[in-house]
């Protein structure tokens, strides 16, 4: 059962979240608070009396202490309870995904939508990862915001501040690190192969040594591994191609 806190400046879009999570029966309690500021005051008392705290549903846009702000804040407690966004606004989903959010919901919600949140959260919650086989990242693209799933994703390369994705129909860069997508996609077939790149080994097609380096193949592109992943990366490639795929259904 789930225990989570919601939080909106506006009164009726508050009341009504809270009654939507409280009519769904994985959910143990629902607080409310009316700004960010109350609300991280709320979870800071949570923690001090170890109450638990699953999920923070999160309106973007609030006077004072805004929910992007907030979420940050929570980012560095020891124990981060997990983040859904929910909003008016589209134009913030890239930032919700560099805060490693659950879920970004746009108003109003939709109850078979929030059904949906809150299966995730859940799985999330019991897991302690994120059910990155569902991972979408939105990347802005001109003012538009093309939505790129995880299953897509042939490698990532890491260019200073940001990623770039490599995909079958092309690249798309995202501000956020490589680490931090690796440990968002490491339970989801992703191999760190070089320091500034991630692969997905079910795009994978080839692995071979040419005048002393390892490469594999990925799609259409050759890439190098490093000599300190040259054996991680051999063993997992081999003990992937040793294990039988799963049934079909």
């Amino acid at each position: 059962m789930l225990r989570v806190l919601a939080v909106d400046d506006e009164g009726p879009a508050l009341d009504e979240l809270a009654y939507l999570l409280r009519q769904d029966t994985r959910i143990e309690h629902v607080a409310t608070a009316k700004d960010g500021v109350t609300a991280l005051q709320d979870m800071v008392q949570m923690i001090a009396t170890g109450e638990r705290l699953d999920g923070v549903f999160l309106d973007v846009r609030m006077p004072g202490l805004d929910g992007l702000d907030l979420a940050r804040l929570i980012g560095g407690f020891p124990a981060p309870p997990k983040l859904v966004f929910v909003t008016a606004h589209e134009d913030c989903a890239v930032q919700a995904f560099e805060l490693e959010a659950v879920d970004y919901l746009l108003k109003p919600v939709a109850a078979a939508r929030l059904a949906e949140t809150v299966r995730r959260l859940e799985a999330v919650a019991t897991s302690g990862a994120r059910p990155a086989a569902e991972d979408i990242i939105p990347v802005e693209l001109g003012g538009r915001t093309r939505f790129v799933t995880m299953k897509s994703v042939w490698f990532a390369e890491a260019k200073g501040d940001y990623v770039r994705l490599h995909t079958g129909d092309g690249s798309y860069l995202v501000r956020m690190s490589l680490a931090a997508l690796e440990r968002r996609w490491s339970d989801s077939g992703f191999l760190r192969i070089h320091r500034s790149t991630l692969v997905a080994v079910r795009h994978v097609t080839e692995l071979r040594q040419e005048s002393g380096r390892t490469l594999v193949q990925v799609g259409t592109e050759t890439l190098p591994v490093s000599r300190r992943h040259t054996r991680h990366v051999r063993e997992t490639l081999i003990r992937q191609l040793r294990t039988p795929p799963p049934p079909s259904s």
